[in-house]
């Protein structure tokens, strides 16, 4: 039992190892080449600064709530599988025993069994407040293009006018990078299921959806086309 204690713990360490590494790895990497993080904060300011040449901002408005909705969903299909989990780890018993029936499952304790299914509860809780976050982060966008200054406002200086739009495009960017925070929680929280399989399985399952986000994030055709879609003037 010990042995596979050992083994266990060596793959939750390897999971979180990926997890912050990979996390570090993005957002710096970003930097210098190009990805689908940096490119749509380029589109988002496009976007505010189009904003400032409208007089009818309802299109706008539209698209920042779809987005504010997209969270809303994610965060209450958080607490929704929170709170599964929080009833599997009261009914620890009777959950070991359905799952140890199935083939290629380990013989384990009680103790590690609430370990994984607090690993699964720990991310679904970070999942819950980056997507909560980004909502707000939007709903802040969204009080931002309602507050912006109209083309007859002639008291508005060209130079006001690119800071706001730039304030604005940053707290958009801010909301999108949140939110892609939380949607790799889901992906993580997948990877977490094979746990209860077998701590080999947990880790084969942690390094493929690394290699997955590290392939859509980096060289997926989405961002051949976002990119194909606008003459950039830099790397990013």
């Amino acid at each position: 039992m010990l042995s596979v204690n050992l083994f266990d713990i060596a793959a939750l360490l390897w999971f979180v190892a990926l997890w912050a590494g990979y996390g570090y790895y993005a957002e710096h990497r970003g930097n210098n080449q190009p990805t689908l993080s940096s490119t749509l904060d380029i589109y988002r300011g496009d976007w505010m600064r189009r904003v400032l040449m409208r007089e009818n901002r309802i299109a706008d408005a539209s698209v920042l709530g779809n987005l504010e909705r997209n969270g809303a969903f994610f965060a209450s299909s958080s607490l929704l599988i929170m709170a599964g989990i929080l009833t599997a780890i009261g009914y620890a018993d009777e959950a070991m025993a359905v799952f140890q029936g199935l083939p290629w499952m380990t013989n384990e304790g009680r103790l590690m069994w609430e370990l994984k299914l607090a690993t699964l509860l720990v991310v679904f809780i970070y999942s819950f407040f980056k997507f909560t976050w980004s909502m707000r982060q939007y709903n802040f966008c969204s009080v931002l293009v309602g507050s912006a200054p109209l083309n007859s406002e002639k008291n508005i200086s060209p130079a006001e006018r690119i800071a706001f739009a730039n304030s604005a495009a940053e707290v958009a960017n801010l909301a999108g990078d949140t939110f892609n925070l939380g949607l790799r929680s889901y992906y993580y929280g997948l990877a977490v299921l094979a746990w209860f399989i077998h701590p080999v399985a947990f880790i084969v399952a942690s390094t493929a959806v690394v290699a997955i986000l590290y392939q859509r994030e980096f060289h997926s055709k989405a961002l051949a086309i976002l990119r194909s879609g606008k003459v950039f003037e830099d790397t990013k």
